[in-house]
Order: C-alpha cells, then sequence, then structure tokens
C-alpha cells in the first residue's frame, strides 16, 4: 500500500474519532442539564436564588437552563415543557402557582426527570420527589412571638390593635406561615388581649395576591380608612413578609404615622429585602426573618447532585409536607432573626449583602 494511501485511511479514522468524541460530549451534556424555574425577577429573592443555583451547578459541572415565569402559570408551564424537550434530567421548580402544575409535572415526570420543589411545595400532584424549603410554620411562630414579648401580653396591660396581611392563597408555604403565627397569638386575640378591629383573621380574608407589594398597601389604606379614622392607632401589622410590608408602611406613612406624636406600628417581615433592611434601620419596620437563600440553594444542588450520581440525599423530614396526595421527602433550612442590632452582622458580615446597599 503507498504511504499516500495510508495517510488518508489514518485521517479517516481520525475523522470518525472525533466524531465519536463530539457525539459523546453531546450525550454527556444532555445528561447533565438541569432546569432551574423561578417565579419572578421582580423581588430580589428570587432572583438571587436563581443565579445562585444557576451559578452553583455549573462549579459541578451541570448545563443549567434559569427560566422566571414573571408571574404567569402559563409562561412557567411552557418553560418546563421546554426543559423537557430539551432532555433535562432534574427540574428545581419554585412554583408561581403551586396548585396547577400537575399535568406539566406527569410529562416530566414519564421521561424520568427528577422534580424538586423550590421553597414552594408543589401541591396536588405525586409528580414531585423531594421538596426543599425553609420551616414556614416555625417563621410564623417567631412573628407571632415577637409580638407577644414586644408588648409583654403575658402581663396585664392594655389590649393592642393589630392587623394580619397573609400570603397568597396560591403559595403553598402560607397556611404554614399563617399556622405557625395562629398557634402563638390565637390564645391573645381569642382572650382580647389583641384587637382586630376589621374582624379579618382568617387566611382568606387576610391573603395578599402574589404577595404584592401594591395589593397590600391598597388594602393597607381600606383598613386604615374603614376601621382606623376614629383616631384608634394601630399597634402592630402583622407581616408575613416583606413585600408586604413595604406597601403597608407608605400606607401609614400617607396616614400620618411617622410624624411627631404618631409612631410607626410593630410591623413584621421575612426575607430581608435591602429595602426593608433600610426601614428597619430607620424604625419603619420592626424585624425581618432572613431566609438565606444561599444556604437553600446550596441544599437544593447538593440535593439534585447526589440523586444524579445515585446517592441518598439529605432529608430531614419524611412526615409533615403532605401536598394532597402525598407526603414528600423534604430538606429543612432554618431561618434567622434580624432586627436594627444584630442586621450587620446577619447580613453584611457574612456577605449576603455590602453595607453600602443600606446607605
Amino acid at each position: 500500500m503507498k504511504r499516500a494511501h495510508i495517510f488518508i485511511i489514518i485521517a479517516i479514522v481520525m475523522g470518525f474519532a472525533v466524531m465519536a468524541l463530539r457525539t459523546s460530549f453531546s450525550v454527556d451534556g444532555s445528561s447533565k442539564m438541569i432546569g432551574v424555574c423561578m417565579p419572578m425577577k421582580s423581588v430580589d429573592r428570587w432572583l438571587l436564588d436563581g443565579e445562585n443555583i444557576k451559578k452553583q451547578l455549573e462549579a459541578k459541572g451541570y448545563n443549567v437552563m434559569l427560566e422566571y415565569a414573571e408571574n404567569s402559570n402559563d409562561k412557567q408551564i411552557a418553560q418546563i415543557q421546554d426543559m423537557i424537550n430539551k432532555k433535562c434530567k432534574a427540574l428545581i421548580i419554585a412554583a408561581f402557582d403551586c396548585y396547577n402544575l400537575n399535568s406539566i409535572l406527569e410529562k416530566a415526570a414519564k421521561d424520568k426527570i427528577i422534580i424538586v420543589a423550590y421553597d414552594r411545595l408543589l401541591m396536588n400532584t405525586k409528580y414531585v420527589d423531594y421538596y426543599c424549603t425553609f420551616d414556614n410554620f416555625e417563621v410564623g411562630q417567631e412573628q407571632g412571638e415577637y409580638i407577644v414579648n414586644t408588648f409583654k401580653l403575658n402581663e396585664n396591660g392594655s389590649p393592642i390593635y393589630m392587623e394580619l396581611f397573609s400570603g397568597a392563597i396560591d403559595d403553598s408555604c402560607s397556611p404554614e406561615n399563617y399556622n405557625g403565627q395562629m398557634s402563638v397569638i390565637r390564645t391573645y386575640i381569642d382572650d382580647g388581649k389583641i384587637l382586630v378591629k376589621s374582624g379579618q383573621t382568617s387566611l382568606e380574608s387576610t391573603a395578599i395576591p402574589d404577595w404584592a407589594t401594591d395589593e397590600a398597601r391598597a388594602r393597607m389604606e381600606e383598613l386604615l380608612s374603614k376601621y382606623y379614622s376614629d383616631g384608634t392607632e394601630l399597634d402592630v401589622v402583622l407581616s408575613t413578609n416583606d413585600s408586604m410590608a413595604l406597601g403597608i408602611i407608605e400606607a401609614l406613612k400617607k396616614a400620618g404615622y411617622g410624624d411627631a406624636g404618631k409612631p410607626f406600628p410593630v410591623i413584621t417581615g421575612m426575607d430581608c429585602d435591602k429595602d426593608n433592611i433600610i426601614a428597619i434601620k430607620n424604625g419603619e419596620q420592626s424585624m425581618s426573618l432572613f431566609i438565606d437563600t444561599r444556604a437553600l440553594s446550596t441544599r437544593a444542588v447538593e440535593l439534585v447532585d447526589d440523586v444524579m450520581a445515585g446517592k441518598q440525599p439529605v432529608i430531614n423530614d419524611t412526615t409533615r409536607y403532605f401536598n394532597g396526595v402525598k407526603i414528600v421527602p423534604t430538606s429543612i433550612c432554618k431561618s434567622i432573626y434580624v432586627d436594627k442590632n444584630n442586621y450587620l452582622e446577619v447580613l453584611v458580615r457574612s456577605g449576603y449583602y455590602r453595607e453600602d446597599d443600606f446607605k
């Protein structure tokens, strides 16, 4: 055989080898594709959650599809379908609507895609494998205990006036938050130590759609106009999270709270968003519960990585989280109490924010 022919044969063989190598990389890339679904970008914590999860997954060698539903269940369903079409092997889903994803999750499950509910439990479906969350019941308890301790409700004294703002009714976290709060304050409401002039104390009557700032402001304005225009001053607003607290603060300012002789009521929160920490510094909001999205995102990434590697993931609850169809194995992180005295230590020295963020 001539030397030129030998070179041609070698070149052809090497070409096939390169094509095979490229194919193997393509298959491997597909096998390591993870879909990450977040409900919106407009709230700080969801933007940070998505970015943190994507960064950590990529550091472990995964390809990541990160999508934000922008407050649309239809859009999130379409995004999940696209992830299924692109052969994602696992989905981390913070649902916009926890109750209406069963059909698309069934499609994902048929393709043997691992489904992890993130922060919000996926309800009324058997097609969810794991859940990563904070202890939302405990968050509600801490908010209730803060009110009891601040006003020394276990001692004799005048009753306090309070109004409640609960999370979105279609968010599976909302009943947990609410039940935690009520486990502490219901006795004081029943005993007349906490007076709710509006009479609105149920989850349904106090729920704010999408946890939205504007919706909370509108409801607070209505409550002040209907029930507090007689000069009764509000002592406390039990706001379940920070985005609602901002709307509550706006309405209170409009009604003259914060002026001389009319101090802000105690206002609770959760999430430790930047604007709310500024409000805490300024004496407009009293406290917030820090749900460190870095810890939660790390937990979700580690869970997915373990399952993909055939390992047993870290699960610390197998009894509490019933989604209407099944108990979902859950990995729980703890929240941290934050007020004007410790926000620098908890939020800045830990590297979550910079001190300049609050100037």
